[in-house]
């Protein structure tokens, strides 16, 4: 990079194409002023009284366009030079973010098969439930703690047996407690935990839960192919009547404090993908959609201490990131 910094250095030094032909023009101009003068004839009166305006308006009129010519060819020099340095800077953001993204990449595909293995195990002993459960991925070799769903699959309700006198599956499933849907929207933590294992379960035995988790799942995927992950944001806190006052509805800038994510790279990387890929933005708004309809039955019941434990999971922080790119808070 320095030795490239160095060609630059020395190729701006020397003279360029627009160089050449600012000297080309300067020189047949100051050849067709010679010329002009050379076959003027001469004052006809020598003792006329030296006009001194008249000498300054042929200075001009020879030395003026020579220095215009000048003035664009040093306008065109620098953004010559400025073009080339935004290239270069566009080239080394380019090739950091692929960098940061391939590392980041890298670090993840340790531990994927034994996770798999353990959670086609749980799948195939969940006799009760609706759903099949599959491949898992932990988000850090480093961290294996950290869990990342690579997909839930579903059976379509289709597929579904029914019991006597029409009464569906469905019917029959209690109420999906709400300590279970926190649990089951921050996802288990490791191959290991049981308890969030159960709360997945019993989510997605719920319609309505089980839409919000799998659109959580398909989101948290897309953001982690750029090197987001829930786990590294630590967004500020809102108060838990924020939550309730947009949960009724309430929009505007009052409700800025729920778009607590402060981290820089992942807010621009989300905003681009948002811009640029169809699919991740699709996905986001019908994670967000599914959210904010969660969110409105939840308020409900629950306590100031059910929305901060809601508030603390990886779902709802994908919300709080999401919802702030979007313009969900402003």
């Amino acid at each position: 990079m320095v030795l490239d910094r160095k060609r630059r250095v020395e190729n701006d030094t020397g003279i360029s194409s627009t160089e050449i032909i600012a000297i080309t023009l300067s020189v047949i101009w100051m050849a067709a002023v010679g010329l002009f003068f050379l076959i003027l004839p001469p004052q006809s009166d020598p003792s006329a009284p030296f006009d001194s305006l008249r000498v300054v308006l042929i200075l001009m009129a020879i030395f003026l366009p020579v220095a215009m010519i000048w003035v664009a060819a040093a306008a065109s020099r620098s953004a010559r030079i400025m073009r080339e340095e935004s290239n270069r800077l566009q080239r080394s953001i380019d090739g950091m973010r692929e960098t940061y993204i391939a590392d980041r990449n890298a670090q993840n595909g340790g531990s994927a098969p034994t996770v798999e293995r353990k959670l086609n195990e749980i799948a195939q002993t969940a006799k009760k439930t609706e759903t099949t459960l599959a491949t898992f991925a932990s988000t850090r070799e480093a961290q294996p703690q950290r869990l990342a769903i690579t997909s839930v699959r579903s059976t379509d309700s289709e597929d579904q047996p029914t019991l006597a006198l029409g009464t569906s599956t469905e019917d029959m499933t209690p109420v999906l407690a709400r300590p279970d849907l926190i649990r089951a929207l921050n996802f288990p933590d490791t191959d290991q935990d049981t308890e969030g294992f159960t709360a997945l379960r019993r989510a997605l035995q719920d319609r309505s839960a089980r839409q919000l988790v799998q659109a959580a799942q398909d989101i948290l995927t897309l953001l982690s192919q750029d090197g987001i992950y829930m786990d590294d944001l630590r967004p500020d806190r809102a108060r838990p009547e924020i939550w309730r006052r947009f949960a009724k509805g309430e929009r505007g800038r009052a409700m800025a404090s729920l778009g607590g994510v402060r981290d820089r790279s992942s807010l621009a990387l989300t905003a681009g993908r948002m811009r640029e890929d169809t699919i991740f933005r699709d996905a986001a708004h019908h994670f967000l959609r599914r959210f904010d309809q969660m969110l409105i039955t939840f308020e409900t019941d629950a306590t100031d201490a059910d929305l901060i434990a809601l508030s603390e999971t990886r779902s709802a922080r994908a919300f709080m990131l999401l919802g702030r790119v979007a313009g969900t808070f402003d």
